[in-house]
């Protein structure tokens, strides 16, 4: 809903509006990281193969996905039951996780997260990765600030490991490390938004829509800064925060449909 905007509001709404509508749909899909959790039926399958998309998703987004399909296929397809099974895998197939390498990402922080997801739907026995991102979100939050703190620090936790691989910790963002959380934020998105467009799977229902912040990496930011509605230098967790508050006046309710247009915009279009 648009309350009571101003004329370049009004405009910037409409031109938005089309061109979230050009991108939010089942087109989309195939040339994006979105791709690999959409082979999948099962939600937990979907939320597991939708963490690695995300946590891998820098770069081109043609490497992005082989990368991921090869992590799938390591995991025989069956990304869940392979957690759940994982102290029962064999050497060999143990070893052929710690070989593998998209960028700086490598088997020893695949094998800390795989044990990460083990512990908390096997040992903890919870059926969905929505509450490990619920644990620090407070009824009146109006972003997700305090969700992805709260997910970090449980990421990390004592309970899972005595020994946390430090390089590791790099590939896990939070706002309270002053990072935009680009990619946490994509998978928030994925997770959580909920419309007729196919695209996003609006699987989890603790976290609003509209407490989503926009993902903001460099194309995002050079897009919003050319639209004026960016002023930050930094690309930090503050700068995904000044974004999303001009997006709610736009959409309050659903200010992340948003990225779709900003992505397009930046990174199909070259709009920057």
């Amino acid at each position: 809903m648009i309350n009571n905007p101003d004329n370049k509001e009004k405009e910037l709404a409409a031109f938005f509006n089309e061109k979230a509508e050009q991108y939010n749909n089942v087109s989309f899909i195939k040339d994006d990281p979105i791709s690999i959790p959409h082979r999948f039926n099962v939600m937990q399958d979907i939320e597991i193969a939708g963490f690695f998309a995300a946590i891998l998703a820098w770069g081109n987004r043609t490497s992005i996905i082989n990368s991921c399909n090869r992590l799938m296929s390591l995991m025989d397809n069956r990304p869940y039951q392979f957690i759940l099974a994982l102290k029962h895998q064999s050497p060999d197939k143990l070893m052929m996780l710690t070989r593998f390498v998209h960028r700086t990402f490598n088997g020893t922080d695949l094998l800390y997260l795989i044990d990460f997801l083990h512990y908390h739907y096997a040992i903890k026995g919870e059926t969905s990765l929505e509450t490990a991102f619920t644990k620090g979100l407070n009824p009146a939050d109006t972003d997700t600030e305090n969700a992805l703190n709260g997910f970090r620090q449980y990421v990390f936790s004592q309970e899972i490991c005595d020994e946390i691989p430090q390089r590791t910790k790099k590939h896990i963002a939070a706002p309270y490390k002053k990072s935009a959380c680009k990619r946490l934020n994509m998978y928030l998105r994925w997770m959580v938004r909920d419309d007729d467009k196919g695209v996003d799977f609006g699987l989890w229902k603790t976290i609003k829509s509209s407490q989503l912040v926009c993902p903001v990496d460099l194309h995002v930011a050079r897009v919003a800064k050319r639209f004026n509605i960016l002023d930050r230098k930094q690309t930090d967790w503050q700068a995904a925060i000044e974004l999303t508050n001009y997006l709610k006046k736009l959409d309050a309710q659903d200010p992340v449909k948003y990225d779709f247009a900003l992505f397009g915009l930046g990174v199909i279009e070259k709009y920057c």
